[in-house]
């Protein structure tokens, strides 16, 4: 039986995991992502970047760093990250351990010595098992994946730095490997930023291995995408009112 199969028992997480995952299909539908997808997720990407440099510490104005006024080498370790996303999707299922590496060297680049890039030194072995899950999909949803491997890399902590920003990256890149946003446009950190407060108290609660830390943990997860989802119709919107104005 798959280690991640006992989650999907616990009281509403099914639930909120389909209901989660409706709210991404219909807004990943929307016309205006035919026409303009590139540009959009684009823009999610700039958006995430954005909102996890702000869960650091780093709270920044999106057109301060749009325009490339921001400077704080946690936001340019951010903004790397998901300039690469997209080209460590193919390699996440097969070799998590080479891309958690990857996402360290550009997230902690100029935050920790050069030696120690892409170096996890501490719980070694619950990494082992991380890389397992994902190398080893069983059938269970991709946002409950997702959730388990950003919850994990949080509680582990196996690199000097950086942590945090890798977990994120790493669960988006479980949705968009696993089918549940291929092209990456749902941007989960926006909702962990809607509702910092909740986002550390789950995490902290994911961290006892408790039924009720754990199904607190996938309930924040799944309401962060529907409320990124949200956010990705709203700018499709406005994408689509744009273009018939010109």
């Amino acid at each position: 039986m798959s280690p991640l199969a006992p989650l999907l028992s616990l009281r509403d997480v099914p639930d909120l995991l389909a209901a989660a995952r409706s709210a991404a299909d219909e807004a990943l539908r929307h016309p205006a992502l035919r026409r303009g997808g590139g540009p959009l997720a684009a823009e999610i990407g700039l958006r995430a970047a954005v909102a996890s440099a702000a869960l650091e510490g780093r709270p920044y104005e999106l057109e301060d760093v749009r325009a490339g006024a921001v400077t704080d080498p946690v936001v340019q370790g951010v903004l790397r990250v998901a300039a690469e996303l997209p080209t460590l999707v193919d390699r996440w299922p097969t070799a998590p351990r080479q891309v958690l590496a990857r996402l360290h060297l550009l997230a902690a680049r100029d935050l920790v010595a050069e030696d120690q890039l892409g170096r996890p030194e501490d719980n070694v072995d619950r990494l082992d098992l991380l890389c397992h899950i994902v190398t080893n999909p069983a059938g269970e949803p991709a946002l409950l994946r997702a959730a388990v491997v950003h919850g994990e890399l949080l509680a582990a902590r196996p690199f000097p730095g950086a942590n945090d920003v890798v977990a994120r990256a790493a669960a988006r890149l479980t949705l968009m490997a696993e089918g549940f946003d291929p092209r990456g446009l749902i941007a989960p950190e926006l909702g962990h930023l809607a509702r910092e407060p909740e986002y550390v108290g789950a995490a902290l609660a994911f961290r006892t291995g408790t039924p009720d830390g754990l199904r607190a943990w996938l309930r924040h997860c799944a309401t962060a995408v529907e409320l990124a989802a949200a956010e990705l119709r709203t700018l499709a919107e406005t994408h689509s009112a744009s273009t018939r104005s010109r």
